[in-house]
């Protein structure tokens, strides 16, 4: 019964996709269809081969990290795609000609900048999410993922949406909101994708046989709930034609941007924070192979950051249309979520107590502190710039863009290296990484190449207010906005040379993992089970 109703849903899949492919009326509702038909027809021809086939005995003994480690590859591939993205458009901004006129505007600025933003935060981040989370629920519970292979789909539906946005957003078809996926299909698709991941992580924590839920899987479980209720709120919308991509917005006016900035800073919040505090607090311990440096502290972290961080999307919006008092609520809240992010600071750091030297000897751990470190910075200079008179001065300039940087590359990106470093022996259950070396290589250049970038954004977006306000004696402005764009180019060429080198790292790194997987003798057989971690 089950195999026919698949077969019937791939069917229905495949009659949409035709349809759509027919029908469509704008060029990215076309992409979509195909994309569609492909996948849901190469999927109906497998299950057809497999029809009639006895179902695989699973051993509910041992992980599903299958899984996992196509999560592992996806990450760094996407990784490499979403940061050589961001190099091209640093160095479009510093040579227009770049824009190129042969390209008919597919690879304009307009249109990758939203493209390297998803590539990296939704392509990279969202799969470094799913596969460490993946693999902290199974081993801290002691159990086996729940729902079979609904993991899989999970996966594989999340690289299908992936597609999906970047088709829509080279094409130009998006709903015109800061950090919004595209139009209502790949919307509604991450939706059901959503939802099964929600599934299977909280499924495996109530099968666990590990009676403590350790505080990791309570950082990825508010990531993974809260996320979803942003997506559907702030993406909500009503489709003009089921063979179009064009939508209606529910939201309009000073709404529209509030619900935005809700989302959008709670996906700062929750996506790039929350979620990536789960891969901290597992991650560092088991590198430093040291305890948490303080288990409560941990918990107040997390009801703190969690209360907090929902409240403080109003202070992108000052000086605008919103009313005085939910700006100052979102400038109060964003001042007040400091303490609980250094405590999380202080947590992560303390765990080395101990084992200061490893710093010296291990480029892993190294990376994984200069992550806090990053956090750490990031985190108290957000609330500095949620301040009114601050944000007067940095708000639409470049400072944003170090601010943002600094967050993205020096916290989230260096925390997921580590975790990748330390997953791939592990995954692949070799004796070690192929070459310290090369990971020595990828932290220095991934360290320089931040702190270029972020300085570079910091000087120019400075400079770039201070000139904005300027004024002569009789109270106009000095410089056109034409001088600020010019007065910038030798920071621009700063930033795309500290992308470089954070993209080299990036490769170096995917270099040293292949050689782990291909080069590295076996440690340990294959799947074996361990107890709770």
């Amino acid at each position: 019964m089950w195999e026919v109703m698949k077969l019937g849903g791939l069917g229905l899949l495949i009659l949409y996709g035709a349809l759509g492919t027919g029908l469509a009326r704008d060029e990215a509702f076309l992409a979509h269809s195909v994309i569609i038909l492909l996948v849901a027809s190469g999927l109906f021809l497998w299950q057809l081969r497999r029809w009639g086939e006895p179902a695989p005995v699973v051993d509910e003994t041992v992980y599903m990290d299958g899984v996992i480690r196509a999560g592992v590859i996806a990450t760094a591939f996407w990784g490499v795609v979403g940061f050589a993205a961001g190099v091209f458009i640093a160095l479009q901004l510093a040579w227009p000609q770049l824009n190129f006129e042969w390209a008919q505007g597919y690879l304009n600025f307009g249109r990758l900048r939203p493209l390297h933003t998803s590539a990296v935060i939704f392509a990279f981040g969202g799969n470094a999410l799913i596969a460490t989370a993946f693999y902290v629920v199974q081993r801290t519970s002691a159990a086996r993922l729940w729902g079979g292979n609904l993991a899989w789909f999970v996966f594989w539906g999340y690289q299908i949406f992936i597609v999906m946005a970047a088709v829509g957003y080279i094409l130009g078809s998006t709903q015109g909101q800061e950090y919004a996926e595209p139009e209502w299909l790949p919307d509604l698709w991450l939706t059901v994708v959503w939802l099964a991941f929600l599934a299977v992580f909280l499924g495996t924590l109530v099968r666990r046989r590990e009676k403590h839920i350790y505080v990791a899987n309570w950082f990825y479980l508010a990531f993974i709930v809260t996320v979803a209720m942003l997506h559907v709120v702030n993406n909500i919308a009503l489709p003009v034609s089921i063979w179009g991509s064009r939508s209606v917005p529910v939201w309009s006016g000073v709404q529209s941007a509030m619900i935005q900035w809700w989302y959008g800073h709670n996906a700062v919040g929750f996506f790039l924070t929350a979620g990536f505090l789960g891969m901290m607090y597992y991650f560092i311990p088991k590198q430093a192979e040291r305890p948490v440096y303080s288990y409560k502290l941990s918990i107040i972290h997390f009801w703190a950051l969690i209360f907090l961080y929902i409240w403080a999307g109003p202070h992108h919006l000052h000086y605008t249309a919103l009313p005085d008092w939910a700006q100052t609520l979102g400038m109060t809240f964003s001042i007040m979520l400091w303490m609980p992010s250094w405590g999380g600071m202080i947590n992560g750091l303390m765990t080395l107590s101990g084992a200061w030297d490893k710093l010296r000897t291990d480029p892993v751990i190294r990376m994984m502190v200069v992550a806090v470190g990053f956090y750490g910075m990031a985190t108290f200079e957000g609330p500095m710039m949620s301040i009114k008179t601050v944000n007067a001065l940095s708000h639409y300039t470049d400072w944003t863009i170090g601010h943002v940087h600094s967050g993205a590359l020096g916290w989230n990106g260096m925390i997921t290296f580590g975790a990748l470093y330390y997953l791939v022996p592990k995954l692949w259950q070799r004796e070690g990484l192929y070459s310290l070396r090369l990971v020595s290589w990828h932290f220095w250049l991934a360290t320089i190449g931040i702190v270029l970038y972020a300085a570079a954004m910091w000087v120019t977006g400075i400079m770039e207010g201070l000139m904005w306000r300027e004024v002569d004696a009789q109270g106009f402005l000095v410089n056109s906005f034409a001088d600020t764009v010019a007065a910038k180019f030798p920071m621009y060429v700063v930033r795309a040379l500290g992308g470089g080198m954070f993209l080299l790292g990036a490769v170096i790194m995917c270099y040293n993992l292949w050689k782990t997987v291909t080069s590295v003798g076996v440690k340990r057989p294959a799947g074996a089970a361990v107890p709770a971690e």
